[in-house]
């Protein structure tokens, strides 16, 4: 990792804060879930599983992102990145993609798998890849599967720990205050739209890691 990624870090933070605060992610399905059973218990239980459905998805992006990156160049992988993020961006865009359905009185390990599918079609695997790249330090030739036993699969799951935390973080902190003061009826007064917001974020990050795939040393 060079001292050039250091912004990596504090990036991470901020899209697992993003994720979080997004409630097709899964705290207004925490919330209901705990309005419904009525104690904050059922809130927090909800939670931690819908976490760990999201860093399982992200997880798996990670992995793989660090198996490439011993192999792949490091402004190929952004350029692949940022156009899936853009081809991402534009299908959800253009076909207003469904949530997957899970029964709301699911599981707890049926809500994880719930949250693993949303984030998987949400592409919230995707936004960190350009992230990870620029943490990756590429491995000397003959050494590509110790980089990736090693430092490169110990620094995915660092940042899917980091990533998560961040988005648990966020997404307890808006149920918290949803489930204690104001109740799912704010949501018919006040609503931002996720289905404009959240292509043209994928679009963004996608549009940055295709410009730093094309400038001469990336990110």
């Amino acid at each position: 990792m060079s001292d050039a990624s250091w912004w990596a870090w504090p990036s991470l933070v901020g899209l697992g804060l993003l994720h979080g605060l997004n409630p097709g992610m899964g705290w207004l399905f925490a919330v209901a879930r705990g309005l419904q059973d009525g104690r904050a218990g059922a809130v927090l239980h909800a939670m931690f599983f819908i976490a760990a459905g999201h860093g399982t998805a992200v997880a798996a992006v990670a992995v793989l992102t660090a198996a490439l990156g011993q192999t792949v160049p490091r402004p190929t992988l952004l350029v692949l990145s940022g156009t899936a993020l853009l081809a991402s961006g534009a299908w959800r865009l253009l076909r207003r993609a469904r949530h997957p359905r899970t029964r709301f009185r699911a599981s707890g390990w049926e809500m994880a798998w719930w949250s693993f599918l949303v984030a998987t079609a949400h592409g919230a695997g995707l936004m960190v890849v350009p992230l990870l790249v620029s943490l990756q330090t590429p491995q000397p030739s003959g050494h590509h599967l110790h980089g990736v036993a090693s430092g490169g699969l110990h620094l995915a799951l660092l940042a899917t720990l980091v990533h998560t935390a961040a988005q648990l973080v966020a997404m307890g902190a808006a149920a918290a205050a949803v489930y204690r003061f104001v109740g799912l009826e704010v949501l018919n007064r006040a609503w931002i739209n996720d289905e404009l917001v959240w292509p043209a974020a994928l679009a963004l990050t996608g549009a940055v890691a295709l410009a730093a795939g094309a400038v001469p040393g990336g990110l």
